[in-house]
């Protein structure tokens, strides 16, 4: 049961919102709906959302919350770590860059997210993972063979630690004692840019090594 994959880039900061949908026709998961979310309201206008996954609670990656679970009814899922960012914008970022967002807040989630918990959901496994260094409560999603790696791991390239709650040393601890223990054929799909492969990444990736 293959799980399909749609991106959609939302936002001034291009945040990538994936829209997964399985076997069972007709429900999907959002993982990360960003700001501006005009196309992907427009795509799941006849779906039912199971659930909006979040990464991290970075304004860019919430910013599209309120808007689609107040029109599908649907439960937000984000780790314990962050469970105060969305209600703040001071936390959630929005107020660092008033060029860019007007102070960002939503509900709180509905649910939250630990390392090793299972979600099934769509007809698939979700594992989540606590990959921290990018925010406290950055998580990565893993279904298989795909990898939802939010602003942790990019192609050649990996989130930033200047953020409030970040952390140099554990974003490499994230991404080599973590990410980088899964097979090279696992594809991720990052927060921002194209998506790429551990393999990939543990050869080529500048920023931190394949060595642990």
């Amino acid at each position: 049961m293959t799980l399909h994959i749609e991106t959609f880039n939302l936002g001034p900061l291009q945040t990538n919102a994936y829209l997964l949908t399985g076997p069972v026709e007709g429900k999907a998961v959002i993982i990360d709906p960003g700001m501006n979310p005009g196309p992907l309201l427009k795509r799941i206008a006849d779906l039912e959302i199971e659930a909006i996954l979040l990464t991290h609670a970075h304004f860019d990656h919430m910013g599209g919350v309120e808007e689609i679970r107040k029109l599908k009814g649907c439960p937000v899922y984000l780790h314990s770590i962050e469970s105060d960012w969305l209600t703040n914008p001071k936390l959630n970022g929005s107020l660092m860059w008033p060029q860019v967002s007007a102070p960002l807040s939503t509900e709180p989630a509905e649910f939250d997210l630990e390392d090793g918990l299972e979600l099934q959901l769509v007809g698939h496994t979700f594992k989540v993972y606590h990959t921290p260094g990018h925010s406290p409560g950055s998580v990565s999603f893993r279904s298989g063979n795909d990898l939802f790696s939010g602003d942790v791991l990019f192609r050649l390239g990996v989130g930033r630690t200047d953020l409030p709650g970040g952390r140099e040393r554990d974003l490499v601890d994230s991404i080599q004692n973590t990410l980088y223990t899964f097979p090279d054929e696992v594809v991720v799909y990052p927060g921002h840019g194209p998506r790429t492969t551990i393999g990939y990444e543990k050869q080529r990736n500048p920023y931190v090594s394949a060595s642990r």
